[in-house]
C-alpha cells in the first residue's frame, strides 16, 4: 500500500500506455535530434564565420602592407573596409556577453559577413552554451583574435598618421612590416586553434548524439518489456487494492454515521437545555434564581458555540488545501489568546512565551486549529484549586524539525484515559468541550505530516509537544 494513489486509482487500457511509452521517448528523441542538429548548424555556422574572419583579416593585413608602401589612399579604404569584417565579430562577441541577444550583436555579426539565416543560430549558440568547454574554449580563442585585431587597427592608425604627416621613414617600413607579419602568423595559430576546437565539440556532439539516440531505444524496448512484466503483477493486487478501498470506505461512512448522530445531538442538546431554562424562567419572580437561570443559558450557549466552532474547524481541516507558506508562530499565539481570553478562569492565568523560532514555512489553516485547540483545553482544564495557574508556551527547533511546546499545571489527564483523548468525540467532561478538539488537533497535525507527543499527570498538569516537519528551501 506504499505506492502512489495515482497509480493505484488510474488504470489505462494496455495499447494505451504501451502508445504512451513510445510516443514519450519518440518525442524526446525528435527534440534532442533537432537541438542537437540545430548545436551543429550553429557550429557550421560559427566555422563558415571563422573563414570571413581569417580572409578579412588576411586582405586587411595585405592592403596595409601596399598601403605602407605605395601610399595610395584606395589602399587604405580597402584596409579599412576589410578590417571591419573581424571588427563587427568583436562586437558581436561583445555585445552578447555584456548584454545577451541584441540588435548591436546581429548587426556585428552581419558586418562579419556572416550569412543573415545563420545570425538566429549564432546567437542562439553563444547565449545558451557560452559555459559549455568546448565552445568557452573556442570563444576564448576569439577574444585573443580580437586583441590582435586590435592591434593590428592601432599599427594601422600610426602608420596612416605617419603618412599623412609625411614622416614615414624606410626604417619605420620595415618595422610596420615585421610587426604586421608577426600580428598575422599570431592570427593565423589562433583561427586555427578556433576551428579545431569547435570541429571536436562538433565531433563529441555527433558522438553524444548517436550514444543518446542508442540509449533512448533501448528505454523503449525495455519500457515495453518492462510493461508487460508488471501487468501480471497489477491484475494479482487488483482485487486486494479494491477490497482495502471498501474497507476504507466503511470506515469512512462508519465515521460519518458517528458524526452525524453525535453532531446532532450535541447540538440539540444546548436548544433543549435553553427551552427547559427559559420555560422555568418564565415562571419565576425571584430575580436572583432568574439570574442563575441566564448563567445557565449562556454556559449552554457558550458549550453549543465551542461546539459549532469545533465543527467548523472539522469541516476546514477535512476539505481545505494544504497551503505551504511562511508564517508567524507568535502571530498564531497572540491571536490564540486574544481570542480565547473571555473563557472562565482565563484571566486568573499567567502565560509564559518563550518564542526561540517565529517564521516557519507549513500550513496557517492546520497551526491555527492546532494552537487554538490546545491552548483552549489548556484554559479550560485549568486546576482552580491552585493558587498559581500557569500556560507555558515554547517554540523552538531540535533534531531537524521546529518544535511547538504547551505546558500546564491544570488537572492532567488520568492514566485510562491517555490512549483515547485523540478519540473522536472522547471527552472527560462533556461540560467542558465537545470531544472533538484533539481529535481535530490530531488530524491537522497529520495533514502537515507532523507529529503530536503528550505527556500528563493527574493532577499535576499536561504538555504537548506538535512537531512540525522544517519545509524551508524544499
Amino acid at each position: 500500500m506504499s505506492r502512489s494513489p495515482f497509480f493505484r486509482n488510474i488504470r489505462f487500457p494496455n495499447v494505451f500506455i504501451l502508445l504512451l511509452v513510445v510516443f514519450i521517448s519518440c518525442a524526446l528523441l525528435i527534440c534532442i535530434n533537432f537541438f542537437t542538429i540545430k548545436i551543429l548548424s550553429a557550429n557550421t555556422a560559427y566555422i563558415n564565420g571563422e573563414s570571413h574572419y581569417s580572409k578579412g583579416q588576411k586582405d586587411a593585413s595585405r592592403h596595409l602592407i601596399t598601403y605602407l608602401y605605395t601610399r595610395e589612399p584606395e589602399q587604405w579604404k580597402l584596409y579599412n573596409e576589410e578590417l571591419k569584417v573581424p571588427q563587427g565579430d568583436g562586437i558581436a562577441r561583445q555585445t552578447l556577453l555584456k548584454a545577451g541577444d541584441n540588435e548591436v550583436a546581429r548587426r556585428g555579426f552581419l558586418t562579419g559577413r556572416n550569412h543573415k539565416e545563420d545570425i538566429n543560430d549564432l546567437v542562439w549558440l553563444f547565449v545558451n552554451f557560452k559555459e559549455v568547454p568546448f565552445l568557452a574554449k573556442a570563444i576564448h580563442e576569439w577574444e585573443q583574435g580580437d586583441k590582435l585585431i586590435n592591434e593590428l587597427f592601432i599599427t594601422g592608425t600610426h602608420i596612416n598618421a605617419k603618412i599623412k604627416r609625411n614622416i614615414l621613414t624606410t626604417y619605420d617600413q620595415q618595422n610596420y612590416l615585421r610587426k604586421i607579419s608577426h600580428i598575422s602568423d599570431k592570427l593565423t595559430i589562433n583561427e586555427r586553434n578556433f576551428s579545431n576546437t569547435l570541429g571536436e565539440g562538433t565531433r563529441k556532439i555527433k558522438t553524444l548524439l548517436t550514444i543518446t539516440n542508442i540509449f533512448f531505444i533501448l528505454i523503449i524496448i525495455c519500457s515495453v518489456s518492462w510493461y508487460y512484466s508488471i501487468m501480471v503483477k497489477r491484475l494479482l493486487t487488483s482485487k486486494k487494492e479494491i477490497e482495502v478501498k471498501n474497507e476504507n470506505l466503511l470506515l469512512a461512512n462508519h465515521e460519518l454515521d458517528r458524526f452525524v448522530y453525535s453532531a446532532s445531538h450535541d447540538l440539540r442538546s444546548p436548544i433543549t437545555s435553553l427551552q427547559g431554562l427559559i420555560e422555568i424562567t418564565q415562571l419565576e419572580d425571584n430575580v436572583e434564581q432568574i439570574r442563575d437561570y441566564l448563567t445557565l443559558m449562556h454556559q449552554s450557549l457558550v458549550r453549543q458555540d465551542q461546539f459549532i466552532s469545533d465543527i467548523i474547524d472539522y469541516s476546514k481541516n477535512k476539505r481545505k488545501q494544504i497551503i505551504i507558506e511562511p508564517v508567524s508562530l507568535r502571530e498564531l499565539f497572540d491571536e490564540a489568546i486574544s481570542q480565547l481570553i473571555h473563557i472562565e478562569n482565563a484571566s486568573r492565568i499567567e502565560i509564559k512565551k518563550e518564542i526561540l523560532i517565529d517564521q516557519i514555512q507549513s500550513d496557517n489553516l492546520r497551526l491555527k486549529i492546532i494552537i487554538s485547540n490546545l491552548l483552549s483545553n489548556a484554559i479550560k482544564y485549568a486546576d482552580n484549586s491552585k493558587k498559581e495557574m500557569f500556560i507555558s508556551i515554547k517554540t523552538y527547533f531540535s533534531d531537524g524539525s521546529n518544535k511547538i511546546e504547551i505546558a500546564d499545571n491544570g488537572i492532567g489527564i488520568k492514566e485510562e484515559f491517555k490512549e483515547h483523548i485523540f478519540e473522536m468525540y472522547f471527552g472527560t467532561n462533556k461540560n467542558k468541550g465537545s470531544g472533538l478538539g484533539l481529535y481535530i488537533v490530531k488530524e491537522a497535525v497529520e495533514n502537515i505530516r507532523g507529529n503530536i507527543h503528550v505527556s500528563s499527570e493527574n493532577s499535576v498538569g499536561s504538555k504537548f509537544i506538535v512537531t512540525i516537519p522544517n519545509s524551508n528551501g524544499t
